[in-house]
Parts: C-alpha cells; sequence; structure tokens
C-alpha cells in the first residue's frame, strides 16, 4: 500500500507492483526488442551503452542499512555541534535557522525525480544541528532525559519493526488511510497550536496536564505506526527490484521518521517529569 511518508509516497517505484526504472537496459533486455520496431528504434536501441553495474544492480536490505547508517552518523555530527553551540551561549536562533533550511532541503530531496544523496546529507547535518539544540534545551530541564528519548526511540523502532515482522501489524488499505487521516489532523493541529503559542494565547503543551499528555502519546503512536509503513514500502522497494541508488531515499525515509518519533518521544518524557 502507499506510504504516507512522503519521501516513498510520490515514488510510483516503491508501490506494489511496481517496477523498478534502470537509466538505460541491460544487455539482456537489448537482446529481445519489440517484433514490431522499426529499423531507426532497432538502431537506437543497439547503439544505446550497456548498463553499468551501479544502473543493475538491484537494492537490497543491506543498502538499505548501510545507507540509513550513514544518514544518521552526518546527523550525529550536526547533533554534536548543535548540542555545543547552544552550550556555549549561541542562542535560540540556532534552533529556527537550520531547521528552516533543513524543511527546504527535505522538500527538494522528497519531490525530486533524481535521487540526490548531497542533499540527503545537508539535510542531515541542519536536521541534526536543530534536534542536538533542542535535547540540549530539554536536558538543561531535565537531567538524563536526553538518553531516555533514545532508549524509547530505539524501543519503538524495535517494537514496532518486530510487530511488522511477525505480522501482529501490516499494512492496508485501511491502515493507510486512517494513518494519512490521521497525520493530516495532527499537522494541522500542530500549526494551530504553533500560531496561538506565538501569539502569545497559550499552548497545549504549557503547563503539562492530562490534555498535553495524551496529544504528546498520540503523536508518539502516530510516528511509530509510520515505521510500519516504511518497513513495508522497503520490502515492496526491494521485491520491486528498484535499483541501488533507491536505497539512499529508503535510508532518508527511515531518518525522517525516527527524528520524527524521537522529538516526540522526547517532548512526552518532559511532560510527565513536568507534571511530577
Amino acid at each position: 500500500m502507499e506510504s504516507k511518508n512522503p519521501v516513498f509516497a510520490r515514488s510510483k517505484e516503491w508501490k506494489s507492483g511496481g517496477y523498478a526504472t534502470f537509466d538505460a537496459p541491460s544487455s539482456a533486455q537489448r537482446q529481445a526488442p519489440p517484433a514490431d520496431a522499426s529499423a531507426r528504434t532497432l538502431e537506437d536501441w543497439y547503439s544505446k551503452p550497456s548498463a553499468t553495474p551501479a544502473q543493475s544492480r538491484r537494492m537490497t536490505l543491506d543498502d538499505v542499512v548501510v545507507r540509513t547508517a550513514s544518514l544518521f552518523l552526518v546527523l550525529l555530527v550536526g547533533a554534536g555541534a548543535g548540542w555545543l553551540g547552544v552550550r556555549s551561549g549561541m542562542g535560540f536562533g540556532l534552533v529556527l535557522g537550520p531547521a528552516l533550511v533543513a524543511m527546504v532541503l527535505g522538500i527538494w530531496a522528497q519531490v525530486s525525480r533524481k535521487v540526490r544523496p548531497g542533499v540527503m546529507f545537508a539535510y542531515a547535518v541542519l536536521e541534526g544541528v536543530f534536534v542536538g539544540a533542542i535535547s540540549t534545551f530539554y536536558a538543561s530541564l531535565y537531567d538524563g532525559i536526553v538518553g531516555q528519548a533514545v532508549l524509547g526511540t530505539l524501543a519503538a523502532f524495535g517494537g514496532m519493526l518486530i510487530a511488522y515482522k511477525t505480522g501482529v501489524i501490516r499494512n492496508s488499505p485501511r491502515f493507510t488511510k486512517v494513518l494519512g487521516i490521521a497525520a493530516i489532523g495532527y499537522l494541522v493541529f500542530g500549526l494551530v497550536n504553533l500560531v496561538t503559542a506565538l501569539a502569545g494565547i497559550g499552548s497545549v503543551y504549557s503547563g503539562g496536564g492530562l490534555l498535553a499528555i495524551v496529544v504528546s502519546a498520540f503523536g508518539v503512536v502516530l510516528a511509530s505506526l509510520f515505521l510500519v509503513l516504511d518497513f513495508d514500502h522497503i520490502e515492496q522497494g526491494i521485491r520491486n527490484g528498484l535499483p541501488v541508488k533507491e536505497s539512499w531515499r529508503a535510508g532518508f525515509g527511515l531518518m525522517v521518521t525516527l527524528v520524527w518519533l524521537y522529538l516526540e518521544i522526547l517532548r512526552l518524557i518532559a511532560i510527565l517529569r513536568g507534571n511530577d
């Protein structure tokens, strides 16, 4: 089923029943041109260069793991810079600036038909700075909260992976539709809450309370369930024989979801500890 993660949702190759689109046909493919091809078409067909190993090799799970790990390594470097920057007194602007630029780069990486690892790495650095700065802010209020949020993210990832592989949670048309509606509603709620907070009216999360806990817990559950869609589409991509370059898109999609999940867990823990 179609993932609501925009990294995968825009690409038909990630859908069930889709097929990989290579930059050039393989030698085997060129040996079997259509029976009704014209002489000019045949000449163009055979004049094309052979596909390179990078073009013809299919994506594997190992490729996805390696690309995901490399993006997270860069994100951690950015997070370290953001952490040290806030500690040195560079201010809250360190959070907003990289976040806005990262948002633009993330949209570029998502809407581009071409896989762009450079843009993804740039996004990882800037998003890492944002995550590191936010984490430093929370760490100044609650000792050990960053470690708790990291462990919570890893636990949620592992739990969703086990649930998906054992069939406890499966992707389906209804599952995808419900998550899509929930995600749109949560996004609208977040934008409204941000506007009211900036206008001085107040925020749902300010002061804690039951409503803040429920909303934050909903965000954690929603982000966790999106991992199931990501797992399913990575599996579909491998099954459909996508080229190895698409493993960058897979790794990027997982990184986006996991960062979202970490931030939701970080906020939930802060609210729970603030109510103590």
